[in-house]
């Protein structure tokens, strides 16, 4: 915990822990799709592509509720946001257990779901802590936040998968009904970040002068084109790795745990990028983030396929999995404060679901088109690199219209 001389107060305690129930729960259940991809492709009869389609209608859905559950809980709170984005969640991946079609699938896993994910995913949490938290303790929530949803990944991707092999894709896919069901009673607890009330006609010029503002800055501007390689990168991966993995020879099981294995190594990621986002340069680390993805992809791609190299990538990228959350939206209360947060970041991550679905969906086509997954990953590699480059230029300090439009 970074040094301070405040503390936080028994009601901000309890929001937090929430707000890592929540995380660790919806990112949990997030992260165990790409278990689906064989079972769910040969009991349906369809390609891989046709069940990339749906995963990533449900991350360009969830991208486009994002902004959106942001406008309503920077307006109203995240409390409201949080129970709706929970039932739509554990609706939709409930109608994924009972789909025969790929109509349905789409619309179950990838529509409803998606749209769940943008009101109960981390992305509201975190704007609801970083407008809770004291700026001394901002940071390093932000990272613990994090880190519980990839706690829940490594928790919750073995127990799913071990489910699927005993009693079939179904019964795991009720289990993230259930997962995502639970998010409801935790979200009770989030309490407090609701600012107030404005009269409407001053509420809604404060927010278009924030957007036009922010649309104009061109660090944020900066900051939205890496978050896209972001989104790109951990999509194709979360979706098409343990597929890539079962063709390579390796089992379903060691690609279960690789993906767990990338959740554990991220709580230390997560954690340590919001502690270490406290005390030095946030765009420098999310440079040196994507870099070190770029290498770790490469490297991965160069050497003979096996269990340890799996795991040593899963490792590797663990550490540098989401670690970009905590900075990216740090660096969002940076330029603007965090009277929009949850909009502003919204945007950020609409980017973010716009290279997932791109992600995933070329995973599905080109694998269909060619039968190998190869110029996807080394696209990704390319595409960690550029956004390396991209972080460098941003100038991490506040617009100068910040202050002005957080009292709007």
């Amino acid at each position: 915990m970074p040094s301070s001389p405040t503390r936080l107060g028994p009601a901000t305690t309890v929001v937090l822990l929430a707000a890592c129930l929540i995380s660790l729960l919806s990112f949990g259940a997030r992260s165990a799709f790409g278990l689906f991809t064989d079972p769910v492709s040969r009991e349906l009869a369809v390609s891989r592509e046709t069940y990339a389609i749906a995963i990533a209608v449900q991350n360009l859905a969830w991208g486009v509720a994002q902004p959106l559950a942001g406008i309503v809980a920077d307006r109203f709170g995240a409390r409201r946001v949080l129970l709706l984005g929970a039932l739509l969640y554990a609706g939709g991946v409930a109608s994924m257990a009972v789909a025969a079609t790929p109509a349905q699938l789409i619309l179950g896993a990838g529509l409803l779901t998606g749209l769940g994910m943008g009101g109960s995913s981390y992305i509201t949490v975190l704007a609801a802590l970083g407008r809770l938290m004291p700026e001394p303790h901002r940071s390093w929530a932000l990272g613990l936040a994090t880190a519980a949803g990839s706690l829940g990944q490594f928790v919750v991707v073995p127990c799913i998968q071990a489910l699927i092999g005993a009693a079939g894709w179904q019964a795991g896919a009720w289990a993230l009904a259930g997962a995502a069901a639970l998010i409801a009673p935790a979200a009770l607890f989030v309490v407090g970040d609701r600012q107030p009330r404005a009269p409407s006609a001053a509420a809604e010029a404060g927010l278009w002068a924030v957007l036009g503002s922010a649309m104009r800055h061109p660090s944020y501007v900066l900051l939205i084109l890496g978050f896209f390689v972001c989104g790109f990168q951990l999509a194709f991966i979360t979706t098409h790795f343990p597929p890539y993995l079962i063709d390579q020879g390796i089992g379903a099981q060691v690609a279960s745990w690789a993906i767990a294995l990338v959740g554990l190594f991220n709580v230390a990621g997560a954690y340590m990028a919001g502690v270490w986002g406290g005390r030095h340069s946030k765009k420098n680390l999310l440079a040196a983030v994507y870099f070190g993805r770029a290498a770790v992809t490469a490297l991965f791609l160069l050497v003979p396929v096996s269990t340890a190299s799996v795991l040593l990538f899963s490792a590797a990228m663990g550490l540098l999995w989401l670690s970009t959350a905590p900075l990216t939206s740090g660096l969002v209360a940076t330029f603007f404060g965090t009277r929009h947060m949850a909009t502003l970041f919204g945007l950020v991550f609409l980017s973010h679901q716009v290279g997932s679905f791109l992600g995933v969906w070329l995973g599905g086509a080109l694998y269909e088109q060619t039968g190998s997954y190869d110029a996807v990953w080394w696209l990704c590699a390319g595409l960690a690199l550029l956004a390396g480059l991209v972080n460098l230029p941003i100038r991490e300090r506040a617009a100068a219209s910040s202050g002005r439009l957080q009292a709007a």
